[in-house]
Protein backbone atom coordinates (compact mmCIF):
# COMPACT_ATOMS: atom_id res chain seq x y z
CA UNK A 1 0.00 0.00 0.00
CA UNK A 2 1.35 3.40 -0.86
CA UNK A 3 0.23 6.20 1.34
CA UNK A 4 0.80 10.16 0.83
CA UNK A 5 0.99 12.40 4.10
CA UNK A 6 0.03 16.08 3.22
CA UNK A 7 0.52 18.16 6.34
CA UNK A 8 -0.49 22.06 6.55
CA UNK A 9 -2.41 24.65 8.74
CA UNK A 10 -5.20 24.04 5.70
CA UNK A 11 -6.66 27.43 7.10
CA UNK A 12 -8.64 27.16 5.10
CA UNK A 13 -8.11 24.46 2.80
CA UNK A 14 -8.26 25.41 -0.54
CA UNK A 15 -8.71 24.07 -4.42
CA UNK A 16 -5.21 24.33 -4.89
CA UNK A 17 -5.00 21.99 -2.02
CA UNK A 18 -7.04 19.47 -3.55
CA UNK A 19 -5.54 19.91 -6.69
CA UNK A 20 -1.46 18.85 -5.16
CA UNK A 21 -3.13 15.43 -3.52
CA UNK A 22 -5.50 14.52 -6.74
CA UNK A 23 -2.41 15.06 -8.64
CA UNK A 24 0.11 13.64 -6.26
CA UNK A 25 -2.58 10.90 -6.13
CA UNK A 26 -2.62 9.94 -9.76
CA UNK A 27 1.02 10.32 -10.14
CA UNK A 28 2.48 8.31 -7.34
CA UNK A 29 -0.11 5.89 -7.54
CA UNK A 30 -1.47 6.24 -4.08
CA UNK A 31 -3.88 4.07 -2.30
CA UNK A 32 -4.37 7.09 0.13
CA UNK A 33 -4.04 10.85 0.82
CA UNK A 34 -3.96 11.40 4.60
CA UNK A 35 -4.72 15.30 5.07
CA UNK A 36 -2.69 16.63 8.80
CA UNK A 37 -3.78 19.58 10.06
CA UNK A 38 -0.82 21.19 12.31
CA UNK A 39 -2.14 22.36 15.33
CA UNK A 40 1.26 25.04 15.14
CA UNK A 41 3.42 24.83 12.29
CA UNK A 42 6.84 25.21 13.43
CA UNK A 43 7.54 27.56 11.04
CA UNK A 44 4.54 30.07 11.01
CA UNK A 45 4.92 30.34 15.23
CA UNK A 46 3.55 33.92 14.67
CA UNK A 47 0.81 32.94 13.17
CA UNK A 48 -2.09 31.91 15.53
CA UNK A 49 -4.60 29.71 13.18
CA UNK A 50 -8.19 29.17 13.41
CA UNK A 51 -9.64 27.03 15.38
CA UNK A 52 -8.73 23.29 15.14
CA UNK A 53 -12.24 21.90 14.89
CA UNK A 54 -13.19 24.50 12.20
CA UNK A 55 -10.07 23.87 9.90
CA UNK A 56 -11.13 20.12 10.24
CA UNK A 57 -14.90 20.57 9.34
CA UNK A 58 -13.64 22.27 6.58
CA UNK A 59 -11.05 19.76 5.33
CA UNK A 60 -14.06 16.95 6.01
CA UNK A 61 -16.24 19.24 3.42
CA UNK A 62 -13.91 19.90 0.33
CA UNK A 63 -12.72 16.20 0.44
CA UNK A 64 -16.15 14.37 1.36
CA UNK A 65 -17.09 11.60 -1.60
CA UNK A 66 -13.06 11.03 -2.57
CA UNK A 67 -12.67 7.28 -1.15
CA UNK A 68 -8.99 7.92 -1.38
CA UNK A 69 -8.79 11.25 1.18
CA UNK A 70 -9.24 11.21 4.74
CA UNK A 71 -8.18 13.64 7.70
CA UNK A 72 -6.15 12.50 10.59
CA UNK A 73 -6.09 14.42 13.26
CA UNK A 74 -3.50 13.17 15.41
CA UNK A 75 -1.38 16.97 15.22
CA UNK A 76 -4.01 18.74 16.14
CA UNK A 77 -4.94 16.24 19.46
CA UNK A 78 -1.08 15.86 20.23
CA UNK A 79 -1.52 19.84 20.76
CA UNK A 80 1.87 22.29 20.53
CA UNK A 81 4.03 22.41 17.71
CA UNK A 82 3.53 19.65 15.17
CA UNK A 83 6.86 18.26 13.65
CA UNK A 84 6.87 16.34 10.73
CA UNK A 85 9.49 13.63 12.27
CA UNK A 86 7.22 13.46 15.39
CA UNK A 87 4.08 12.84 13.30
CA UNK A 88 5.99 9.82 11.05
CA UNK A 89 7.71 8.37 13.71
CA UNK A 90 4.03 7.86 15.61
CA UNK A 91 2.45 6.57 12.08
CA UNK A 92 5.07 4.31 11.67
CA UNK A 93 5.07 2.79 15.09
CA UNK A 94 1.35 2.15 14.75
CA UNK A 95 1.58 0.74 11.66
CA UNK A 96 4.54 -1.91 12.95
CA UNK A 97 2.45 -2.47 16.11
CA UNK A 98 -0.56 -3.63 14.16
CA UNK A 99 1.40 -5.79 11.87
CA UNK A 100 2.61 -7.97 14.93
CA UNK A 101 -0.15 -10.05 14.63
CA UNK A 102 0.35 -12.34 11.52
CA UNK A 103 -3.33 -12.61 10.09
CA UNK A 104 -3.83 -8.87 10.55
CA UNK A 105 -5.32 -6.91 7.81
CA UNK A 106 -2.68 -4.35 8.87
CA UNK A 107 0.09 -6.38 8.16
CA UNK A 108 0.69 -5.27 4.61
CA UNK A 109 3.63 -3.58 3.82
CA UNK A 110 3.24 -0.05 3.23
CA UNK A 111 4.89 2.72 1.72
CA UNK A 112 4.86 6.33 3.48
CA UNK A 113 4.97 9.53 1.09
CA UNK A 114 5.22 12.94 2.45
CA UNK A 115 4.12 15.78 0.40
CA UNK A 116 6.13 18.97 0.32
CA UNK A 117 5.84 22.76 -1.98
CA UNK A 118 9.13 23.65 -3.64
CA UNK A 119 8.81 26.48 -1.22
CA UNK A 120 8.96 23.77 1.71
CA UNK A 121 11.97 21.96 0.06
CA UNK A 122 13.91 25.03 0.14
CA UNK A 123 13.71 25.35 4.08
CA UNK A 124 14.11 21.75 4.52
CA UNK A 125 17.42 23.03 6.35
CA UNK A 126 15.04 24.71 8.85
CA UNK A 127 12.64 21.02 9.64
CA UNK A 128 13.32 19.40 12.79
CA UNK A 129 15.65 15.91 12.33
CA UNK A 130 15.41 16.51 8.53
CA UNK A 131 17.90 12.96 7.89
CA UNK A 132 15.22 11.41 10.09
CA UNK A 133 12.22 12.27 7.90
CA UNK A 134 14.11 11.00 4.71
CA UNK A 135 14.40 7.93 6.58
CA UNK A 136 11.33 7.30 7.76
CA UNK A 137 9.30 7.89 4.23
CA UNK A 138 10.08 9.05 0.48
CA UNK A 139 9.72 12.60 0.13
CA UNK A 140 7.44 14.24 -3.25
CA UNK A 141 8.15 17.22 -3.82
CA UNK A 142 5.31 19.35 -6.04
CA UNK A 143 6.82 21.15 -9.04
CA UNK A 144 4.62 23.91 -10.07
CA UNK A 145 4.54 24.89 -13.77
CA UNK A 146 6.30 28.05 -14.11
CA UNK A 147 7.75 28.40 -10.21
CA UNK A 148 11.96 28.40 -10.09
CA UNK A 149 14.07 25.45 -10.66
CA UNK A 150 14.01 22.79 -7.59
CA UNK A 151 17.73 22.92 -5.53
CA UNK A 152 18.12 19.33 -4.77
CA UNK A 153 21.20 20.48 -3.14
CA UNK A 154 19.65 21.38 -0.08
CA UNK A 155 19.29 17.65 0.85
CA UNK A 156 22.91 16.57 0.48
CA UNK A 157 24.04 16.82 4.19
CA UNK A 158 21.08 14.33 4.71
CA UNK A 159 21.17 11.51 2.34
CA UNK A 160 23.09 10.16 -0.53
CA UNK A 161 23.55 10.99 -4.52
CA UNK A 162 21.29 7.52 -4.93
CA UNK A 163 18.44 8.68 -2.33
CA UNK A 164 18.36 12.06 -4.18
CA UNK A 165 17.83 10.97 -7.68
CA UNK A 166 15.06 8.77 -5.83
CA UNK A 167 13.35 11.52 -4.46
CA UNK A 168 13.73 13.58 -7.74
CA UNK A 169 11.79 10.45 -9.34
CA UNK A 170 8.76 11.50 -7.30
CA UNK A 171 8.68 14.59 -8.44
CA UNK A 172 5.12 15.90 -8.96
CA UNK A 173 4.50 18.13 -11.83
CA UNK A 174 1.49 20.35 -11.86
CA UNK A 175 0.10 23.78 -13.23
CA UNK A 176 1.07 26.61 -11.91
CA UNK A 177 -1.77 28.08 -9.43
CA UNK A 178 -1.48 31.20 -7.19
CA UNK A 179 -3.62 30.21 -4.51
CA UNK A 180 -2.56 30.60 -1.05
CA UNK A 181 -4.81 30.73 2.15
CA UNK A 182 -3.08 33.89 3.07
CA UNK A 183 -4.69 35.41 0.25
CA UNK A 184 -7.92 33.76 0.61
CA UNK A 185 -8.07 35.04 4.31
CA UNK A 186 -7.45 38.60 3.08
CA UNK A 187 -9.92 38.36 0.63
CA UNK A 188 -12.62 37.91 3.21
CA UNK A 189 -11.33 40.15 5.33
CA UNK A 190 -11.74 42.76 2.66
CA UNK A 191 -15.37 41.44 1.58
CA UNK A 192 -14.13 40.12 -1.79
CA UNK A 193 -15.51 36.95 -3.35
CA UNK A 194 -13.52 33.69 -2.81
CA UNK A 195 -15.92 31.74 -5.39
CA UNK A 196 -13.84 28.93 -7.17
CA UNK A 197 -10.99 29.12 -4.88
CA UNK A 198 -12.34 26.67 -2.72
CA UNK A 199 -15.38 24.47 -2.89
CA UNK A 200 -18.79 25.48 -2.30
CA UNK A 201 -19.61 23.72 1.12
CA UNK A 202 -15.91 25.36 2.43
CA UNK A 203 -17.29 28.53 1.11
CA UNK A 204 -21.08 28.48 2.81
CA UNK A 205 -19.02 27.33 6.31
CA UNK A 206 -16.78 30.24 6.48
CA UNK A 207 -19.93 32.11 5.69
CA UNK A 208 -22.21 30.33 8.27
CA UNK A 209 -19.26 31.00 11.08
CA UNK A 210 -18.11 34.35 9.94
CA UNK A 211 -14.83 33.32 9.88
CA UNK A 212 -11.66 35.45 8.73
CA UNK A 213 -13.95 38.89 9.06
Amino acid sequence: MRIGIYGGSFDPIHVGHLMIAETAREQLRLDRVLFLPAAQSPLKQGFRPTDAKARIDMIRLAIGGHPQFDVDEREIHRGGISYTVDTLKEITSEKRKQGDAPESSSSQDVEWFFLIGGDSLADFSRWKSPDEILRLASMAVVARGGSPELDWSVLEPYCDMNAIAKIKNNQIHMAQMEISSRDIRNRIASGKTIRYLVPPAVSAYIESKQLYR
